[in-house]
């Protein structure tokens, strides 16, 4: 068992505050990924679990028992690194036994975990060979495994994957959330990129100068973000936020005057003139024969499975669409653009959401 709890935990440097107060409970055999963009504090906060970041206000808890000045060595946690350190003179097995061997385990007992965890991540044929002769997946999977024979209570994973190629990358996420699976360990991974939290979390917590913006679900996040930083950075491609006014209502349904001049019709009563943002998913917007969004098409990218469009509505940002992969599309082409059903998020002016899509 190991539960993890961050009380109103800061972080301070020369009196600039990098964490400011995050409050965040983490259950036993939870995978939590944190992502956000680079500079927002989601790696000094993950170093600060790991015990290797001073606490400079909070509690940090470690199955109900408060760890602030507990050093790394003794928190029971292991931490995997974008860069592997792996030792270059060493083979596979004496890297992946190394911290066993300066912690006294018995021979005996340090050979059998190193080939237990050589067996889960598929490395038992490679024990004998230096990190010069290995991809880079596999340096990476030998980093992942001396961690495994510590047997920790909870694994800390600093975006590991920065260092692989696209296909590498695909293929040792899928490993990645394997071992999760087999291990039923309670992992924190922290990435930039907002398509492996969304493949790899039970929930996400998504962090923004310091602070966390919302939590939950891969799904709750995507359908209901609770403010216009969260619907901007989760989803790829990411949500068209449009300017827009409020023109009038009926005390059921409003009609919004957009940026650029279109009509857009929501089920909620709103207070005309009021400005807000909506917010439309590229795959919740359907080329239509007349109405909705009039917009002339600039790019066009084929992608095989799935065509994207980007129009032009007069807005600040052209109007992203995904479409079906054999769509005829051509760029200069005027098309009308629609909402499929109930699918807006609606924002006010400080950019929380007051609407959210119902289906």
């Amino acid at each position: 068992m190991c539960t993890l709890e961050l009380r109103n935990l800061r972080k301070v440097y020369s009196n600039v505050e990098v964490i400011k107060g995050v409050d965040l409970t983490i259950k036993d055999r939870e995978f939590v990924v944190f992502v956000g963009p680079s500079g927002c504090g989601k790696s000094t906060l993950l170093r600060m679990i790991a015990g290797l970041e001073e606490i400079s206000g909070g509690d940090f808890m470690i199955d109900g028992v408060r760890v602030n000045d507990v050093p790394p060595d003794k928190r029971g946690l292991a931490m995997v690194f974008q860069s592997y350190a792996l030792y270059p003179h060493m083979t596979v097995a004496e890297n992946m036994a190394f911290a066993l061997r300066l912690a006294g385990v018995p021979k005996p007992e340090r050979d059998e975990r190193v080939m237990v965890a050589a067996k889960t991540l598929q490395l038992d044929a490679l024990l004998e060979r230096k990190p010069a002769n290995l991809s880079g997946g596999q340096r990476q999977r030998v980093a992942i495994g001396r961690a495994i024979v510590r047997q920790p209570k909870a694994f800390l994973f600093d975006e590991p994957l920065s260092n692989l190629d696209a296909a590498l990358r695909v293929q040792t996420r899928i490993e990645i959330a394997k071992l999760h699976n087999d291990l039923k360990s309670t992992m924190i991974y922290v990435t930039h990129d907002q398509v492996e939290a969304m493949t790899l979390a039970d929930r996400i917590v998504v962090f923004n100068a310091g602070k966390i913006e919302q939590v939950g679900t891969p799904l709750e996040l995507y359908h209901n973000p609770a403010n216009l930083f969260v619907a901007g950075f989760i989803g790829s491609p990411k949500m068209n936020l449009i300017a827009a006014e409020v023109r009038s209502s009926d005390g059921r349904t409003s009609v919004l005057t957009l940026e650029g001049g279109s009509l857009f019709s929501v089920p909620k009563a709103l207070v005309p003139g009021q400005k807000l943002t909506i917010g439309l998913r590229p795959e919740h917007i359907a080329v239509v024969a007349e109405g909705g969004m009039a917009g002339r098409v600039e790019v066009v990218e084929h992608l095989g499975n799935e065509t994207i469009a980007y129009a032009s509505i007069g807005a600040a940002q052209p109007l992203t669409v995904k479409l079906p992969s054999d769509s005829d599309v051509r760029i200069g082409e005027m098309l009308h653009f629609a909402s499929r059903g109930q699918t807006a998020s609606l924002f006010d002016e400080a950019g929380s959401a007051i609407m959210s899509p119902s289906a």
